[in-house]
């Protein structure tokens, strides 16, 4: 099996940008935030970063915004890729800056438009070589630019319908990690039922639940460790000893039995292939 030599960074959303009142974020922003770690994976501030803002119905506001949050880091070679057709994945702008890029960071909006405009196209196809063969190569995507990353992607579902079979619509990612289903804005939004539905048709991967302002560095397509401010609720179906999604009518309560469910946070490490979680070690308290 080729071992993966590129990062990815999925984020469950809004994350801190250092542009307004983050009273919900408790990370230092300069250094400690998401994109703080983003670019200390790119190989710092001087590697060069393209923002695809290609899921957002307003791609200008959202490639600025970024652009503004990378300059407050120090970084010195940011652009915002605007990719919004097949024909834009295919210019010769486009493939160069992805061929040269250190990091692409995916915004949120519909995950559908990633996989629609970019998916099956020259950039698709360079970006999946660079993750598997680039030392240092990063992807990093918020909220839908997460959720596209996987080959089974969740690409609408009603919080309000949870556990009813139906309520999850599934869609083809960019397929960059197979073995994950990633859901984002997770406990905002309560999206539990939906990614439990997502790993009913799916019980051989895993899913994660991201938090907003909280991401996962993932390495080798397997080490994850957890940053930011919130939590990564982890979802694995592989011991599950009774699950009738197959079964049953859509619009129907579904039964899953011995889900096993992990709650990590800020510093937690998960092992995708291994299904092992390895926390920080509780400190004791101070009295």
């Amino acid at each position: 099996m080729q071992k993966i030599k590129g990062t990815l960074i999925p984020i469950g959303g809004n994350e801190d940008k250092g542009l307004e009142d983050n009273e919900m974020h408790t990370l230092e922003f300069i250094d400690e935030g998401i994109l703080y770690h983003v670019v200390k994976e790119a190989g710092g501030v001087n590697s060069k970063i393209v923002v695809i803002p290609t899921a957002s119905s307003i791609p200008k506001e959202v490639g600025d915004s970024y652009l503004s949050a990378f300059k407050t880091l120090g970084c010195n070679d940011v652009t915002v890729l605007d990719i919004r057709s097949k024909e834009d994945s295919e210019k010769q702008e486009s493939i160069s800056l992805i061929k040269s890029a250190d990091c692409i960071m995916f915004s949120g909006g519909n995950q559908s438009k990633i996989t629609d405009k970019i998916g099956g196209t020259t950039i698709h196809d360079i970006l999946v070589e660079r993750y598997k063969n680039n030392e240092g190569f990063v992807i990093a995507g918020t909220s839908a630019g997460a959720m596209a990353m996987s080959n089974e992607m969740i690409a609408g579902g009603s919080a309000a319908e949870s556990f009813i079979k139906g309520a999850v619509a599934m869609y083809r990612g960019l397929s960059l990690i197979p073995s994950l289903i990633i859901d984002t804005h997770f406990i905002k939004r309560g999206r539990f039922g939906r990614q439990s539905e997502a790993i009913a048709k799916h019980p051989d991967l895993v899913g994660f639940g991201l938090a907003e302002d909280t991401g996962l560095i993932i390495k080798n397509g397997n080490d994850c460790t957890v940053i930011g401010s919130g939590m990564v609720i982890v979802f694995d179906g592989s011991k599950l000893t009774h699950n009738n999604e197959k079964i049953l009518q859509e619009g129907t309560p579904m039964t899953m039995a011995n889900l096993t469910v992990h709650v990590l946070s800020n510093g937690d490490q998960y092992n995708i292939k291994n299904r092992k979680v390895s926390v920080l070690p509780i400190e004791a308290p101070f009295i």
